[in-house]
């Protein structure tokens, strides 16, 4: 190593602990259950991605780029037309996965780790020509980083106004790259050093704008940029995220010792197998994810007790207290909308769904859906927010016009580890958000070969197929 940097002697922290981690990566000691995840949370991003291309967040960065006279080169984004540079470009696909709140999730850390790890590893792989096998890897490893310290931060962060997919997220893509450029357990710690000065995002925008789907996509690119500096010998400083001035304390708080956490132990773990990526969500509504219990549980009681509309007189929810604070969000724009517990319940009361097409100008100002929002009332309850963030429960009673009391307790909403999308739903979602994109048959001509990315030769052919 030629960074100058002592080699660590000492028992390793939470740094040193993911950075070996990370350096250790290999596709052959992932057990199946966490590749198929992989593979699963892959496609999911992917999708999410190719659909978020042309909403106005991603359009807004292209035109910025354009204007500053940057961005232009040879690698291809999901979704995305231009060819662009890698740092653009990752920057670029991570503002498009993120910007219709349709990506994947790790419920203990409150974070979107695919929005992060899958467009700056999609960029340099196609760049580096890296095999499917390492990139597939490099997934993994991205994954792992973004989940454990973000479960190791939250709701310590939330509470301090940090969104962790945007601070989280550096580290994240950082690692992700680290496995495609084959780095030790030295030069992954000098990238998270690296990283952690690049850390941000905010929770401002709950008070509107955009600027929330660019959260992952500064993230993508930042840590990227702290692999290629660590590559061409930028050094850094050790234990960066345990450091008295270091990550944790600035941003999670300086009332613990974080030198002593445990960081692989942070947050938790599906049954089947010890990788965080096994344990992620995926979203089947077009929504913040903190509502998708509620979702559920009106859609259910429409199913199977015949609830329409025009029979709610009141709707009671209670839930914890991170999800509760969406209560009193607003829907004037698209962002605040999918935010928002009162029109995002009364859109599922009124369409019996949550989908993009759900929160256009025209939907929003629906008087069918607005009359309802008045009826909704979000509290903060005791159960729920006491298992938060084990589990992210929400309890709703419905009360109707001749006087029934209908309840439903949803402590792990559809799309979690526990009550996961079938493959099949996977590949529709995927195909019904690619497909008006790139048109059907090159969608499910991606499918496929994402379905079996671990084994092939060169990403590169991966990313032109999965451009516009």
């Amino acid at each position: 190593m030629d960074m100058n940097m002592p080699d660590s002697t000492l028992a390793p922290g939470p740094t040193r602990a993911l950075a070996n981690f990370v350096a250790g990566v290999e596709l052959a000691k992932v057990d199946d259950f966490a590749r198929h995840a992989a593979r699963r949370h892959t496609i999911d991003t992917l999708g999410a991605m190719i659909a978020g291309a042309t909403q106005d967040a991603t359009l807004s960065v292209e035109r910025a780029f354009a204007a500053a006279g940057i961005g232009v080169g040879q690698v291809a984004m999901a979704g995305v037309a231009q060819r662009y540079d890698v740092l653009s470009a990752a920057y670029i696909g991570g503002t498009s996965g993120h910007g219709l709140e349709l990506d994947d999730g790790y419920r203990a850390g409150s974070v979107h780790p695919g929005g992060v790890v899958v467009p700056a590893a999609l960029a340099l792989g196609a760049q580096r020509h890296s095999v499917g096998r390492t990139f597939l890897a490099a997934i993994v490893a991205g994954y792992e980083v973004a989940c454990r310290i973000a479960a190791a931060c939250h709701p310590r962060a939330r509470w301090r106004g940090f969104h962790n997919t945007g601070t989280v997220g550096v580290f994240a893509s950082g690692c992700a790259a680290a496995v495609l450029l084959g780095f030790d357990a030295d030069r992954v710690e000098n990238v998270i050093g690296t990283a952690a000065s690049s850390a941000a995002g905010l929770f401002t925008f709950l008070a509107g704008g955009d600027v929330k789907r660019t959260h992952p996509g500064h993230a993508a690119r930042e840590g990227l940029l702290a692999a290629l500096l660590t590559e061409a010998g930028l050094p850094a400083p050790r234990g960066a995220l345990e450091f008295k001035d270091g990550f944790f304390n600035a941003y999670a708080g300086g009332d613990m010792d974080y030198t002593r956490l445990d960081i692989m132990a942070a947050g938790d773990s599906h049954p089947s197998s010890a990788y965080a990526v096994a344990n992620c969500y995926m979203k089947p509504y077009a929504a913040c994810r903190h509502i998708h219990a509620m979702v559920d549980a009106v859609l259910d009681m429409a199913a199977s007790e015949g609830l329409t509309a025009d029979q709610v007189a009141a709707v009671d929810i209670g839930s914890y207290a991170v999800a509760a604070t969406h209560g009193t969000v607003g829907w004037t724009e698209m962002t605040t909308a999918q935010m928002s517990i009162p029109f995002v319940v009364a859109t599922a009361l009124v369409r019996g769904r949550v989908t993009l097409a759900d929160f256009g100008e025209a939907e929003r100002a629906d008087p069918a859906i607005l009359g309802l929002t008045g009826r909704i009332v979000t509290e903060v309850d005791a159960e729920c927010d006491e298992i938060y963030p084990r589990k992210r429960g929400a309890k709703v009673a419905v009360t109707t016009a001749d006087g029934r009391v209908l309840r439903r307790t949803v402590m792990e909403p559809y799309g979690s580890a526990s009550k996961p999308l079938s493959d099949d739903a996977v590949a529709e979602k995927f195909l019904g958000l690619a497909g008006p994109r790139l048109g059907d048959a090159r969608a499910q001509q991606a499918l496929e070969m994402l379905w079996r990315v671990d084994e092939l030769t060169d990403v590169a052919p991966l990313a032109e197929i999965l451009a516009a």
